[in-house]
């Protein structure tokens, strides 16, 4: 029955002209994006870039993490190395402005004002891929082997490559958010991860035939890796729903009815995977540092960073911790939410409108992020765990898994939304995406 189901909602996604324009018009542009990314930049030698980062011992260090997002393009120098990540940056940058400075904060609330800041940020993604570019150029530069000819004419041109392809990225981002499906910046990371998978499956079984890695051991790691996803879909979907109710008049004979029961969903893991990036992008770069200044010193208190370590467990839970209540408190503000609930003349039942409301929303958030932090914690360390005790030379991407699935479950809430407001009644018989959890007054899930 479900399988049928699940054919039908496949079926229902060609079926709407307007849905399946917005599906195909977003894989033609990331079959462009893919194509850009097997164009290698010029005057380069990629395989001395990929012998560097499989030599390292942190996976590369700030290099490796980057190298995770734009799905092997770093490593391979395409035109398209940078990938969306220049533009990811800038909307952070310009989420924590927001967050910090007030007068951003009200301009955002304006649509002209919204228009100025996505403007800003596209500039701003131009100077940031301007300084990665020159910065690889010059880092690639640094290893042997890797450039012809270097010099101030392959700075120059490399920077100009890279940033044209960033720009070029992130337009083709903007044009998938505006007229696809999803979110553009995400599916392209998306897209990047998941290209590396079946690589990695055949990776897997080829240790196992060597005997690099017992048949057991594979074993328990598909046990593993299915009970790290199934953890990541609950946790990503789960939340706790606080009750409110709103006042509804009839204009018929004056009476008024019974105020109607909603929910405001509270998701646990609400910062999504940007903690863990933030912690690791901090945690590398001693390592970073280490490599370029050569100083022995600094290379030996790297060496105490490096994953695996004791400290490094010690300090990447306590960024992760830190970061998740930071980058929550950046995306969420319960003043706002509080009054938009006061101007609904809708109320949570037992607590008073307006600051009382809004002090009632905080804590709740800072009581739910705390085991949404911990998690976040267990699958960054997770991959470390796993290749420790079972002698797996190679790691698990949690990082990756935890993209992977909120992309995958945010864009089929998007399909959804589509097919239930043009087949109301066939689709909302047979199923739709739900929260997890256990529903009542106040409070949740």
């Amino acid at each position: 029955m479900a399988q049928n189901n699940a054919a039908s909602a496949v079926q229902n996604l060609f079926r709407t002209p307007e849905l399946k324009d917005k599906i195909l018009f977003t894989l033609l542009c990331l079959l462009v994006y893919r194509i850009g990314a097997a164009v290698t930049a010029p005057g380069i030698n990629p395989i001395a870039i990929q012998d560097f980062m499989n030599s390292q011992k942190n996976g590369g260090g700030l290099l490796g993490l980057y190298n995770l997002f734009t799905g092997g393009q770093l490593a391979r120098a395409t035109v398209f190395a940078l990938g969306i990540m220049p533009y990811i940056s800038a909307s952070i940058f310009q989420q924590i402005a927001q967050a910090v400075v007030p007068q951003f904060d009200k301009m955002s609330k304006d649509e002209e004002g919204r228009k100025k800041i996505n403007q800003w940020s596209r500039y701003a993604t131009v100077l940031l891929a301007a300084v990665q570019g020159w910065g690889f150029a010059i880092f690639a530069e640094s290893l042997q082997g890797a450039v012809a000819n270097p010099g101030f004419g392959f700075r120059l041109s490399m920077t100009f490559f890279l940033t044209t392809g960033a720009i070029f990225v992130m337009w083709l981002g903007e044009q998938i958010t505006e007229r696809g499906i999803g979110n553009g910046a995400s599916l392209m990371i998306f897209f990047s991860i998941v290209e590396r998978i079946w690589p990695g499956i055949m990776s897997a079984f080829t240790f196992v035939s060597t005997g690099v890695i017992g048949a057991f051991s594979l074993v328990v790691l598909i046990i593993m890796m299915i009970a790290v996803v199934a953890a990541v879909v609950a946790i990503t979907m789960a939340a706790r729903r606080v009750l409110i109710q709103i006042p509804q008049r009839t204009m018929a004979r004056g009476r008024q009815r019974e105020a109607s029961r909603s929910f405001i969903p509270l998701r646990i893991n609400s910062s999504g995977v940007m903690p863990i990036v933030f912690a690791q992008s901090v945690i590398v770069v001693p390592g970073a540092l280490a490599q370029f200044a050569g100083n022995q010193r600094m290379r030996d208190f790297a060496d105490y960073l490096a994953p695996g370590s004791t400290l490094y467990y010690i300090l990447m839970g306590i960024l992760i911790l830190f970061f998740t209540y930071f980058y929550t408190s950046i995306i969420f503000n319960p003043i706002d939410l509080a009054e938009n609930l006061k101007k609904q003349g809708g109320f949570i039942p037992g607590v008073k409108p307006g600051a009382r409301t809004a002090e009632y929303i905080d804590d709740v958030v800072s009581k739910i992020t705390l085991p949404g932090a911990i998690f976040l914690t267990l699958v960054a360390l997770l991959p470390i765990w796993i290749s420790k005790l079972i002698n797996v030379p190679f790691n698990f991407g949690g990082t990756s898994l935890l993209i992977v699935v909120g992309v995958a479950l945010d864009t089929i809430q998007q399909m959804n939304q589509h097919l239930l407001l043009r087949k109301y009644d066939g689709f909302m018989k047979k199923g739709r995406v739900r929260f997890r959890g256990r529903q009542g007054a106040p409070g949740g899930f």
